[in-house]
């Protein structure tokens, strides 16, 4: 039997590279798409000269199982101009491209799909993507993922069709629109291969519900650090998980961290979810930490402890995560720098437009369409309000900056409406 079938993967960043591999190793032809721009064009050209084989190599020898090559046949550069039967089509761009990518795909390649996978989907993406395609009479089975299983990215920040997985996670969330999808459970069997335990959910919103980056991202961004290093990048390199004043990690954004958790976590429950321990969701389902940081009583008791407490908590789970304390430490002791993921600044794209950076663009994105979720259903989230306010603040200061220099979209404020409109009726909320 084939599994999962032909599989289709949009998108040529590290997390495609990765799954190309891992997903290679069911039966079935592997596919790969990406939209036509000078970075993924030389992404295929470099395939090419290699015969078509991606790489994907780990930093922890714990990760081995990761490792490996796989060969693309199947290579398409843009989304028009993918052809042939695909069973199951995995998105691995940006979650506000869901929609821009499934409208470019041939009606003769959506009507042969029967299932699609999120790999990084915010709250509310199932509900987006599967209202989408029935909306256009297409029954096709969607399943969301908590999150991406690790942590890759390119060797040396240099693209290219080598990866390097620094992290995995211990554990992640799925849930389908198909009742006991089938799968789920091959995908289920294929991530405790190398070593993630795909919890099955009742619906892909519980799987998106479990997303750290929905908890912790808008803090760690949309802080005056975060956002000074994105917009105005004088200054030296600021990292997203470091300390100040290497990083934006201080006691007040941790703090604003804890009071988001909080308030998604009542708007999980309006729209009829569970919400989550947010230490033991770090622990768990993230990057592991020496169990000498924190104990074990604390991490269990942590929804009653006093908020001073839970923020202090947080805030050590951040410092031990300030290298791998899984790695080996070299001939001087020194461990892999874990935390060295640097803020990227806006940057002039190929068409001679600036742009903004995928993280904080995509975290906008996710933040406001909770936002809209959170005001369609009367749910009081000042931090969450003051995040956004702040992020667009910003987005409209240094567009002024610019002047008249050619801009993308990103710089203007947004309400991304049709997709809160679409996700709402799935959800049963009226837009």
């Amino acid at each position: 039997m084939n599994e999962l079938g032909s599989i289709l993967i949009a998108g040529t960043g590290p997390t495609a590279v990765q799954m190309s591999v891992l997903l290679g190793r069911l039966r079935g032809t592997v596919g790969l798409v990406g939209r036509s721009t000078r970075r993924s064009q030389q992404f295929f050209q470099d395939l090419s000269d290699a015969d078509g084989f991606l790489t994907a190599t780990v930093q922890n020898a714990a990760h081995q199982a990761l490792a490996g090559q796989q060969r693309i046949e199947h290579r398409f550069i843009d989304f028009e101009t993918v052809s042939g039967e695909w069973k199951t089509l995995v998105l691995t761009v940006p979650a506000n491209a869901y929609l821009p990518v499934l409208r470019r795909m041939p009606a003769a390649v959506l009507e042969r799909i029967e299932r699609v996978v999120l790999l990084s989907p915010t709250l509310g993406s199932g509900a987006l993507v599967h209202e989408y395609l029935n909306s256009r009479a297409l029954p096709v089975e969607v399943i969301s993922l908590s999150s991406y299983l690790g942590d890759s990215r390119w060797p040396e920040a240099k693209p290219g069709i080598t990866v390097l997985t620094t992290g995995v996670k211990a554990r992640i969330y799925s849930g389908s629109t198909l009742h006991n999808s089938q799968s789920l459970q091959y995908l289920r069997t294929l991530f405790e291969s190398v070593g993630t335990d795909l919890q099955l959910v009742d619906l892909p919103l519980d799987a998106e519900a479990r997303n750290i980056s929905l908890y912790v991202h808008p803090a760690l961004f949309m802080n005056d650090v975060s956002l000074n290093a994105v917009f105005n990048p004088s200054g030296p390199q600021q990292f997203v998980y470091k300390l100040y004043p290497e990083g934006p990690i201080t006691p007040t954004l941790i703090h604003c961290m804890v009071d988001y958790w909080r308030e998604l976590t009542n708007l999980v429950r309006a729209l009829g979810g569970s919400g989550i321990n947010l230490l033991e969701f770090m622990l768990a389902d993230g990057y592991r930490i020496r169990p000498e940081s924190i104990a074990a009583e604390l991490v269990s008791s942590f929804e009653s402890l006093a908020p001073i407490h839970q923020e202090y908590l947080v805030y050590v789970r951040y410092a031990s995560l300030l290298i791998d304390p899984y790695s080996a430490p070299d001939a001087a002791g020194r461990y892999f720098d874990f935390s060295a993921i640097p803020i990227r600044p806006i940057f002039v794209d190929e068409s001679g437009h600036w742009d903004i950076p995928r993280m904080p663009k995509e975290d906008y994105y996710r933040t406001k369409i909770i936002q809209g979720f959170a005001q369609k259903l009367s749910v009081d989230c000042p931090t969450i309000d003051k995040l956004v306010g702040n992020y667009e603040s910003v987005l409209q200061r240094s567009a002024g900056q610019l002047g008249a220099q050619p801009k993308t979209s990103a710089f203007e404020p947004q309400e991304f409406s049709e997709d809160l409109s679409i996700a709402l009726t799935k959800a049963g909320v009226k837009a």
